[in-house]
């Protein structure tokens, strides 16, 4: 193995580890403590409010301004890095100092604070990853960050309870400070000195420009992808738990069922995902994916109707979690190759808080009908949702892949129709750009 792959794989870890650090805290407060919470009295409605401790990742995109705009000399992204995850970690171990359980508003406060600073720190480490891995390794990334909050839940919502029933309070928080803390030598080694082409002009002061984004090539049908693209199925994982209670499958089952076995299924699919892409191109896999996650629902929509029985749903489980984790190791790939030069931390605080967005809105529509229709009635809203990202995917495939091959030239875009010549684009959303682009580049093309 080479010098240069060796570093590529250092990186890749790095960067795995990082998400993986910063996803931790918040679920392990939002998910896992809510058990503790029941023991010491809390009610459904005092653990109900503390979920909008939650609320900073919608913000994201809010958060990546003062990192876009406040520009260090040299390391901007990697300064940003350090500065926020070193305090995560000394909040994470200032809240283990003491049980604040009987204390309810000080736990929210930190727990809303926590989540700022993790979702702020997300920013930065995104972007310094965006930066400073070259193209061909964006997909693997996005694969490796999926996998990563796949393995983050599995720790969050299920070791960490341990380690506080055996340990007390302090241990866990004194765990995830120490997980964040691990991945400051990798950062300290990991400056972000320019290494974007010649051909993206610096803008002339830092800052933030949303409205670049959106006149990217292939930016219309990939933000639609974004927001469609995942929370129908993350909408029917989220009600898994509670659908396999009601059906008489015992509690311990479930855990090890959907919040184990799901986790270890989503985390391995999501690895195998970029290789799918790399071998098949994004022509294929796109569709491929989204057409996963619509014969999940449509097995889960199934085995409910038919009451399949536990072996049926058991199997459901696993397509569901296998169709997630492609899906999302997918999206997170393409997201980077949408972040653009220079402009890193503001695109992909855009992207994320769009992702975010949607993926906290669907579960409550999916709640509705499943108060007012019952479970098949959910899971028939979710697969006819689900068949329109489908026909979504089938139809701006070539767009994607050419708006990918346009950033990078990268070998997963294989399949891609070329246009005939420069009158001709295939990139009929942005014509007037991918012209100008032609115009400005026909003497290096010929």
């Amino acid at each position: 193995m080479t010098t240069i792959s060796l570093s590529l794989l250092g990186r890749q870890a790095l960067f795995g580890w990082m998400n993986f650090a910063l996803a931790l805290p918040s679920i392990y407060l939002l998910l896992g403590m809510p058990l503790i919470m029941r023991e010491y009295g809390w009610s459904g409605t005092d653990i109900g409010l503390f979920q909008l401790a939650g609320l900073p990742a919608v913000f994201k995109l809010c958060l990546a301004v003062p990192v876009e705009r406040w520009r260090l000399i040299r390391g901007h992204y990697q300064g940003w890095s350090m500065l926020l995850c070193v305090l995560l970690a000394a909040l994470l171990w200032g809240i283990g100092q003491q049980s604040l359980l009987s204390q309810r508003e000080w736990l929210f406060g930190l727990a809303l604070l926590v989540g700022v600073l993790a979702t702020w720190a997300d920013v930065p480490v995104n972007a310094l990853a965006i930066k400073l891995l070259p193209e061909s390794e964006r997909m693997r990334a996005g694969a490796i960050r999926s996998a990563s909050l796949f393995l983050a839940a599995i720790v969050g919502g299920g070791l960490m309870l341990v380690a506080h029933s055996r340990w007390g309070w302090q241990a866990p928080f004194a765990l995830m400070s120490a997980v964040v803390l691990l991945g400051m030598p990798g950062l300290m080694c990991s400056a972000d000195a320019p290494r974007e082409a010649t051909s993206y002009p610096r803008p002339g002061r830092a800052g933030v420009d949303w409205r670049g984004y959106f006149a990217q090539p292939g930016a219309g049908s990939w933000t639609c992808l974004l927001v469609l693209g995942f929370p129908f199925i993350g909408a029917a994982w989220l009600y898994l738990k509670p659908l396999l209670l009601d059906q008489g499958i015992p509690v311990e089952q479930v855990a090890w069922g959907v919040g184990v076995g799901g986790g270890v299924l989503g985390a391995a699919a999501s690895i195998a995902g970029a290789g799918v892409a790399r071998r098949m191109g994004l022509v294929r896999t796109i569709p491929l994916f989204t057409a996963m996650s619509l014969f999940a629902l449509v097995c889960l929509t199934g085995a409910v109707w038919s009451d399949a029985g536990r072996a049926g749903l058991i199997l459901c489980v696993a397509l569901v979690a296998i169709a997630m984790g492609a899906t999302s190791s997918l999206l997170f790939g393409l997201m980077m190759f949408f972040a653009r030069p220079r402009q890193q931390a503001s695109d992909y605080g855009l992207q994320a808080s769009l992702f975010v967005i949607s993926r906290l809105a669907v579960p409550v529509v999916a709640g509705i009908l499943l108060d007012v229709q019952g479970y098949i009635g959910m899971l028939l809203g979710l697969t006819l949702a689900m068949s329109g990202v489908f026909m979504l995917a089938v139809r701006c495939r070539h767009v994607l892949a050419s708006a990918v091959r346009r950033h990078s030239g990268s070998g997963i875009c294989k399949g891609v129709r070329e246009p005939a010549s420069p009158s001709e684009p295939l990139l009929t959303e942005s014509k007037s750009s991918f012209v100008a682009t032609q115009d400005s580049g026909g003497s290096h093309d010929k």
